[in-house]
Parts: structure tokens; C-alpha cells; sequence
């Protein structure tokens, strides 16, 4: 009997006397807001106002009925998912527990401590702020917390978000606000069991091959004494067990191992390689022929490996699945709001459509943030997207302390178990960016070693290759053995630290962008796998004025300033604009460009790591998506708008790639495929001037290898344009199969400052279509980045940011999501020629 405690909730500052209504699970942020006693916290510079919230003590309580069906049963446990973060549990005031872990559930036995009738729950959240900062004191040195906004939290110096086992976002970093939270963000439930039950049920593939799967299922339960029973495997809806095991149970935790095969086994594919089949598992516990408890999994069969293997340029890194290599093909994931129970499952499923929609096969859950929720791996595994998975530190030295560690060390355990079961967990990663952040030698190091003397700083790195090297890989290889560990993010080796120009490991190439290098380097810092890179660019001007008046209408106001934290990011973002585009006319037409440039560069670099392939097997870019809405280097920004880069992002991850590049004052084609089967196909290199007339082409018959990257084309820059006028020409490349188009890229050769570029007369049709409209664009001359938009509805175009060329049809769809009247009148079109005067 499982009793969800949801209703009732009450909360309040603790000393006043008003109680106001809450939600569970909620945060005390959300419940005020809800409560109108304070404004929107992301709306212009309201963050600074609520600094007060985390420095105070909230209770919250609530009260339920139970009955005498309930008071019978033999065991009555309070689970707690999530407690955010230190806390004490009463019922019926009577303390039961004190919790100081954001991340792991909390479950106590409850049954002396109930009443029949109504219970009272109460719980007080002591003040994060004011339990950490004597651990300070205590430490007597401030440890490295490169994100920890304490200024902006009012604490001046003070970095504590180290102490506490609570997301590290919460604490602000460079794309999210400062909003260090409190409350019941997971669900909080009564369960109530008899005889026995199932505490975790662990799936284990022990040898896959084309006729047979052989698996273990590894049960633990718990029994309140000594039984006779069976447990029972079943696949799917079959009615007949796959195994039953007779279990002689004891009192206490008992750990049972079942054997089962699955005949013919259909594998777990990544998107784009194939289907991402999975069995529904479930185990039947049964004591005297009475079923007790069950308990289902989704298991993908599947083998994983990370390939490190020398070779002649160092050592690779790289996904091999079911016997193949895989270009990992995605981004990192941060949290979808600070405000987590308001991530809806609406919005897991619309920012895992949307990695499948362009091509994604995998994303990488961040440190900073959370395990993520049951529901973002559910549909990982159902969609193919493989998960690089951090442990739950980032940019911060933390604390060696016998508690500490024992804490993350219980931390690991309920996460990894809870989480192993998922055929899209491909990796665990002990933290981002602390490796390398510690050294100041290494390229790439931020200095925190030369911070301290020698002692201390003897016992920093002490502490950290306890946690990193030691206690977390300890816990994967004895929960979770079938999984590689990799201690940090990024790293060369396993005690080798990353630069930009490492030979082994992954890299996170930030020279574009911290560096102020030009996006021509994403082209010459290519490492094995790059898990890191990118650049920033606005959100759309619907979001910007979600959370500003007109008079922030640039880029220089206070709240715009406040929307961005990455340092002077915006006037970073001018410079890169200044160095490619001209200038924008007004500060609309400045967010376009901004996210069109932001575009290009990604684009290039994604470009650069796959034409390297197999040299480089990885391109993950930072990031997927926001937290608020802000200046950062999201492709889909808080309201689940996709930007200029992942429109860009999906043509250039797609399984079949034509990628021309200038390399010494030679036009080279080279066209990457991940596909498992070879092709054969045309190749078509035109040079075409704005009006649309061809002025050289070029049509090659090409045979493409499966799963590789291969350059088709080599010719002389000169011989090409043969004295043309950069300034009014373009190459296109496609690359077509029959009569389908495989793919199109379209290089240009010069920046787009230095273009003449036509003012289009755009000529469009729009029909309707189940659920949207039809749109049928063309223009006499070029159209470069077509952007499409309107104000008076949400809904979803299919291409965005495209280049309209002289004398062809494009045809896309716009996808309401709610009512749309006037939609040939409200739809706005623009393209880069617009943007300047």
C-alpha cells in the first residue's frame, strides 16, 4: 500500500505565526510566489530582491487520515524522494529524522509514531546559508567554488555551496541566477507493507549473442522474518514466468539472484542506428501463494564499451555499441528551471523530442545540476539518447571530512542503483572540470593550486582523489560493474590532465569564447572526444520580453546585464558580431544576428570534429537548454524555443553529412556517414551567384563507406572561382541518392559582413495543414538566414535560419500549439539583409 502525500500543505517562515498554502513537492520560492508575497523571481531584477528567502528557517506541515486497514500492516515507512536540504522530520512532534542530502531519498520506519485518525507531519528547513557558513569558519580557508555567486547571495567572499550535497546551480553560475532553494522537491509518501518486499530489483547482462540473451535478475529483499516463498521473473505480457527461484527469506535484507534467457534478443540502438527496444521486466514476490510485491524495469539489451586504444595519434576515446563505433552526437543538459518541481512531464518529453529531432544520440548530464528524475532516463531509453552521466560535482574543491565523504558516499549508492537499470547510461563521471581546474602548469588549468601553501594544499588534492579516485569509482565498480568510470571531465588520461591539444581523453575547447579566439580555431582544436565547447548568443525577442520592459530594449541596460552571467558576455557576444556581421540596426535585428552567429560557429565546429572522424568520436556542445530565461549558450532557451543552433545543429548531426572547407587555399568536400550500411550516390558542387545563375559545377559519382569520414573533392580555391567576386558568390554541395537529397551545405567565401547581399523580394504561399500551415517560400535572388516568427501564438516551425536560394522553392510547416487567427498577416519574415541599414 503505497499513500502519496500530496494534499493539506501548509507553510510558513518559522517564528511568524501566518501559514500559507503550499505544494509537495514545491519549493519555499514557488509556494511564496504562488502566495503573491513576492514577484515573479525572473522577471527584470526581481532575483536581487529574494536574496532574503535562503537566510531564513521554513516549516512546512501537513496532516492525513490512517485507518485501522493502515495501522495493521507489519511495516509503515515515510519515504522522502527528495528533501532540499537540511531538515527535520516530525510526526505527530515527535523528531523521526534530520536530513542534510538534496540528492538521496530518506525513508524512516513510522508505524509507533502514527495515530488512528489524523497525523500530523511537520517539517522544518533549517536556513542553507546559516548552517554553512560556520563549516567556513571551522575549515578555516575558503575553498575554490568558481560559480558561487556569494556576492550576488549578499555573502560577500563566503563560498559555501561546497558544504552542502544540494545542486550547485542553485548557488548561481555562468548562465543561472542565485536562487539557493528549499522545500519537498520530491515526492513524499507512506508505504505499508507486510511479510516482505522488494527494495531493488537489478537486471544483468551476462553474455548477449544473435540466438540468446543469459541475464541475472539480482533482487534485495526485505523480509520482517522467516519465510518460505518464490520469486518470479516475467518478460514483456507474457502470462508464464521465464524463471521462478524458491527463496528461503530471513529477517532483514536478503539478496536473491535469478536466471533467465531471452531467445532471438532484439537490441537497444541509439537514434538514427536503429530501435531503441527495451522489455518490460517484472519480478513476483509470492509468500505462502500469496503475491506480496512486484517490482517492473525497463532493460535494454545492448553491449557498451569506451574504446581507449593507441593508435598513431594517441589513444581514442569513443562509444562502441553492440560491436559498433558511435560519434556521439549531442550536448550537455543542465537543469530545465531552479525551480525543479515545476519541471512538468510535458516538458522532459518536448526537450527529449527535441535532442531527437535534431539528431542527437547523446547528452551529457552536468554536474552542477541533478540525478535527473526517473522520467528524463525513461524516455532517454525509449528514444535512443545515451547518457554521459556526472556525478553531481562541478568547478569546486569540496571537503574531505569523515561526514562529508560518508554522506556522498550513501549519495552514489542510491544513485547508482537507482539509475543502472538504464540501457541509455552509457558512462559515470566523477565531476566537471575540477582536474583540470586545479593545476595552474597544465593548459587549461585555472590555478587553485598556487591559491594555497603547501599543506593545505596537499590536503585539498588529498581529498579530492579520495572522492574521485577512491570511494566514487569504488561504489560503480561494485554496484554497477558493467560501466566505465572516468574520473573527471575533461581529462587525457586517468591521471593526465586535458589541454586543448590533447592527444587522449575528452577535451572541453573553450578558446572560442573564454579564449576570444576566432571560430576558425574550432577547426584546428580537434581532440578525440570533445565534450565541451560553444558560445552564447540572446534569446528570441518573444522571451526577452517575457522578462523586460521597453526601456531594457539593449544589451547594455541593467536587466539585460543581469540576464547574463557570463561576465561581460555581451559585449563579448558584440565583439564576435562585430568581427563577422555588420551592424545590426536596431536591438531586435541584434538578437537575430546574435543567434545566427552563435549558429555558424557551432555549426563549424560540429562540422570540424566530424570530418575528423574516427580521429575525433565526440561533439557535444554546451548546452541543450536553460534554467530561466537569459543570455546563454542554450540552442533551446527556457520556454522551449528552439534558437538559430539547433536548427543548424540538426542538419549538421544528420546521419549523412556534405561538408566542404578551405584548408590552405584548397576547396575540399568530404562527406561523413554514420550509417551501417555503404552507399552509393552523386555528389554536386555548384558555384552560384546571388541572382541564381551557375557559374561552375561540378557532379561526381561517390561511394560512400559505411561509418566513416572521407574527403571526395580536392581543387585549387582559384581554379574554382576563377576571378569571380567572393563578395556576390556561394558554393553549394549536395549530396543526393536518386532524387532524394541526402544532404545540402552551402559555403560561402567570405564572412557575412563582407557578402553584398541582395534585399530579396520574398514571394510566399501558405496553405493549411492538420494542426498548422504550410509555408511555400521563394525568391529571385539569395535570402540569407530566413527567420520566421509570430508573436500572437506558441507553435513550432520546422526550419528557421535557412538560406532562401535565388530561384528555388523551400517548404516547410509552422505546428500551432494553440489557437492562431491572422496567421498570413502576424507572420513576420526577415532575412540578414534586413538586419542592417
Amino acid at each position: 500500500m503505497k499513500i502519496e502525500l500530496r494534499m493539506n500543505w501548509k507553510f510558513r517562515q518559522a517564528g511568524k505565526n501566518e501559514w500559507l498554502p503550499a505544494t509537495a513537492p514545491g519549493t519555499v520560492h514557488t509556494d511564496l510566489f504562488q502566495n503573491k508575497k513576492i514577484e515573479d523571481p525572473f522577471y527584470r531584477t526581481n532575483e536581487r530582491n529574494l536574496q532574503w528567502i535562503d537566510k531564513v528557517d521554513w516549516e512546512y506541515e501537513t496532516d492525513f487520515n490512517v485507518n485501522e486497514t493502515l495501522l495493521k500492516k507489519d511495516r509503515i515507512e515515510l519515504i522522502f524522494d527528495g528533501l532540499d536540504t537540511y531538515a527535520d522530520v516530525f510526526l505527530n512532534d515527535e523528531l523521526l529524522l534530520s536530513t542534510d542530502n538534496m540528492f538521496r531519498e530518506w525513508k524512516v520506519d513510522c508505524k509507533n509514531y502514527l495515530r488512528l485518525g489524523t497525523s500530523v507531519l511537520r517539517i522544518y528547513f533549517h536556513s542553507p546559508v546559516k548552517i554553512d557558513i560556520p563549516k567556513l569558519k571551522k575549515l578555516g580557508y575558503q575553498l575554490p567554488a568558481a560559480s558561487d555567486q556569494s556576492e550576488n547571495g549578499e555573502l560577500g567572499d563566503k563560498k559555501i555551496s561546497v558544504f552542502a550535497r544540494k545542486a550547485g546551480y542553485h548557488y548561481g553560475w555562468d548562465w543561472g541566477p542565485r536562487f539557493v532553494t528549499s522545500g519537498i522537491w520530491r515526492p513524499v509518501y507512506l508505504l505499508a507493507w507486510n511479510n516482505a518486499k522488494i527494495v531493488n530489483l537489478q537486471i544483468v547482462q551476462n553474455s548477449v549473442e544473435e540466438e540468446k540473451a543469459e541475464l541475472s535478475a539480482h533482487a534485495e529483499i526485505e523480509s520482517t522474518g522467516n519465510f518460505e516463498g518464490n520469486l518470479s521473473i516475467y518478460l514483456d505480457k507474457n502470462e508464464k514466468a521465464v524463471a521462478v527461484k524458491k527463496l528461503q527469506l530471513t529477517s532483514g535484507l536478503n539478496q536473491v539472484q535469478v536466471e533467465f534467457e531471452i531467445n532471438n534478443p532484439e537490441l537497444w540502438w541509439t537514434n538514427g542506428l536503429g530501435e531503441a527496444h527495451l522489455y518490460k521486466i517484472t519480478s513476483h514476490l509470492k509468500i505462502a501463494n500469496v503475491t506480496c510485491d512486484e517490482k517492473s524495469t525497463n532493460f535494454g539489451i545492448r553491449t557498451i564499451k569506451v574504446v581507449r586504444k593507441k593508435d598513431e595519434t594517441g589513444t581514442s576515446f569513443y562509444f562502441e555499441l553492440n560491436g559498433v563505433p558511435v560519434f556521439a552526437k549531442g550536448a550537455n543538459y543542465i537543469p530545465n528551471d531552479n525551480f525543479l518541481p515545476r519541471v512538468s512531464k510535458k516538458r522532459y518529453e518536448e526537450v527529449i523530442q527535441s535532442a531527437v529531432d535534431a539528431n542527437f544520440n547523446m547528452l551529457r548530464v552536468w554536474g552542477g545540476g541533478i540525478y535527473e528524475n526517473d522520467i528524463f532516463y525513461d524516455l532517454c531509453d525509449k528514444c535512443g539518447i545515451m547518457i554521459w552521466q556526472d556525478f553531481m560535482f562541478a568547478c569546486s574543491m569540496y571537503p574531505g571530512d569523515e561526514k562529508f565523504v560518508e554522506n556522498v558516499r550513501q549519495e552514489a549508492i542510491q544513485n547508482v542503483k537507482r539509475l543502472r537499470n538504464h540501457p541509455c547510461l552509457v558512462l559515470w563521471c566523477g565531476n566537471n572540470e575540477i582536474d583540470s581546474a586545479w593545476s595552474h602548469d597544465a593548459p587549461g588549468g585555472w590555478g587553485w593550486e598556487e591559491r594555497f601553501d603547501e599543506k593545505i594544499g596537499a590536503k585539498i588534492w588529498y581529498d579530492y582523489e579520495k572522492l574521485f579516485h577512491e570511494v566514487i569509482p569504488d561504489i560503480v565498480k561494485k554496484y554497477d560493474t558493467h560501466r566505465f568510470y572516468w574520473p573527471s571531465s575533461p581529462l587525457a588520461d586517468f591521471n593526465e590532465r586535458s589541454s586543448y591539444n590533447s592527444k587522449s581523453g575528452d577535451i572541453h575547447y573553450w578558446g572560442v569564447w573564454h579564449g576570444k579566439e576566432p571560430f576558425e580555431n574550432f577547426q584546428h582544436n580537434v581532440g578525440r572526444f570533445i565534450s565541451e565547447y560553444g558560445f552564447q548568443s540572446f534569446p528570441e525577442f518573444k522571451t526577452v520580453k517575457a522578462f523586460t520592459i521597453i526601456k531594457d530594449w539593449t544589451i547594455n541596460s541593467e536587466v539585460m546585464k543581469a540576464h547574463q552571467r557570463s561576465g561581460t558576455g555581451n559585449e563579448l557576444i558584440k565583439n564576435y558580431m562585430d568581427m563577422y556581421y555588420r551592424e545590426p540596426k536596431d536591438f531586435e535585428s541584434l538578437l537575430y544576428v546574435g543567434q545566427v552567429l552563435q549558429a555558424e560557429g557551432v555549426k563549424m565546429a560540429v562540422e570540424a570534429h566530424r570530418r575528423k572522424m574516427p580521429c575525433c568520436m565526440g561533439s557535444l556542445y554546451w548546452q541543450l537548454n536553460d534554467c530561466w530565461p537569459v543570455s546563454s549558450w542554450s540552442s533551446i532557451d527556457y520556454f522551449g524555443r528552439w534558437k538559430a543552433v539547433h536548427y543548424f545543429a540538426k542538419k549538421a548531426f544528420n546521419n549523412i553529412l556534405i561538408s566542404p572547407t578551405i584548408n590552405e587555399d584548397k576547396l575540399k568536400v568530404f562527406i561523413v556517414s554514420d550509417l551501417l550500411e555503404p552507399l552509393s550516390a552523386k555528389m554536386i558542387i555548384d558555384v552560384i551567384n546571388f541572382s541564381g545563375e551557375k557559374m561552375w559545377q561540378k557532379t561526381i559519382p561517390v561511394e560512400v563507406k559505411a561509418n566513416t569520414s572521407h574527403c571526395y573533392f580536392t581543387e585549387n580555391v582559384k581554379k574554382i572561382i576563377n576571378g569571380l567576386d567572393k563578395k556576390k558568390i556561394f558554393l553549394r554541395t549536395i549530396l543526393m541518392n536518386k532524387e532524394q537529397h541526402l544532404s545540402q551545405n552551402i559555403f560561402y567565401f567570405l564572412p557575412a559582413k563582407d557578402l553584398n547581399l541582395p534585399e530579396p523580394k520574398i514571394e510566399m504561399a501558405i496553405t493549411s495543414i492538420k494542426n498548422g500551415f504550410r509555408i511555400r517560400l521563394s525568391s529571385l535572388e539569395l535570402a540569407k538566414n530566413i527567420y520566421l516568427s509570430i508573436d500572437e501564438t506558441e507553435g513550432f516551425f520546422t526550419d528557421n535560419y535557412f538560406d532562401l536560394l535565388p530561384g528555388e522553392v523551400f517548404e516547410l510547416d509552422f505546428l500551432k500549439r494553440g489557437y492562431v487567427e491572422n496567421f498570413k498577416e502576424n507572420l513576420k519574415i526577415v532575412s540578414l539583409r534586413n538586419s542592417y541599414q
